[in-house]
Order: structure tokens, then sequence, then C-alpha cells
């Protein structure tokens, strides 16, 4: 998911925050705080990397803070985990919630950019069923090279 400028941001926060308070979860300033720098990251941020940037607002912040934040943000499905990178992106539709998640990571520059594919969904989806197997979560990370990479 590419940055959002800091309207967009607050804009985002902000529909997010009230949504959060229809469905009767608190959306702390914390929170919004940690979500805040991941959308306004152009990469995928690791919790001690959020810490540090948190700090400079949140002196008081410790890696346990920061991994409870991001609880919450991955149980409201407003981010993902990208588990090779052991880090963490702004969800492109945070609106639909519970999305097989497609990742293309540059294994040059870091960059991730969020796929949603339905027909990647339903290739994998119709394989894993000739097995037998039903699925119900899928997140698939795919390494390779981003196109200003190989440029």
């Amino acid at each position: 998911m590419p940055p959002l400028n800091a309207d967009d941001i607050d804009g985002r926060l902000d529909h997010i925050a009230a949504t959060c308070e229809r469905q009767g979860v608190r959306f702390t300033d914390l929170r919004r705080a940690v979500l805040g720098l991941i959308l306004a990251s152009p990469e995928p941020l690791t919790a001690y990397a959020l810490l540090d940037r948190l700090k400079e607002t949140h002196r008081t912040a410790a890696p346990p803070t920061v991994y409870r934040a991001l609880d919450f943000l991955l149980e409201q499905r407003l981010i993902h985990r990208v588990e090779r990178l052991n880090a963490f992106i702004g969800c492109t539709d945070a609106e639909a919630h519970d999305h097989p998640a497609q990742f293309l990571i540059c294994r040059l520059c870091g960059a991730v950019t969020e796929l949603e594919d339905p027909a990647v969904l339903q290739a994998l989806a119709q394989a894993a069923a000739r097995t037998g197997f039903r699925l119900e979560r899928m997140t698939v990370e795919i390494e390779g090279t981003c196109a200003r990479c190989a440029a």
C-alpha cells in the first residue's frame, strides 16, 4: 500500500475511529498513532521501528505497548503482518475486513505491494479442494523484483 498524505491519513483515521465506536471497540490515541505511522510509511515497519518512531510523540512507549496496539489493529483487520519481513503494512481495503491477502515483496528494496486478485484465491482454493483441504484463511507472500528495481 503506498503511503498516504497527512490529510488522507487523518481522514482515514477519523473514519476508523467512528467505525470502531459503532462496533464498541476502543480506538485509543496510542492505537491511532501506531496506525498513523504504518499508513504514513512507504515500507513495512517492524514493531521496533514503530517503537522508535512512536517514542518521538509517546516518550514512555515500550515494546508491550506497541505489540498490544499491533494485536488490536490486526484483530480489527486494519493492518497486515508480512510474515517474511516480520513487519506490518496498512490494509488496502480495511472495509472488507477478512479478505485474503497476496503480497509481492521486492527482495532488493523491500517494497511490498498488496494484491487482491480473486483469480489467485480461486486457483488456490480449487487446488486445495482437490486434495480435500478446506481453506479457512490465506496469505500469499511472493518474493521477486519490483518494476523499479528491475529497471
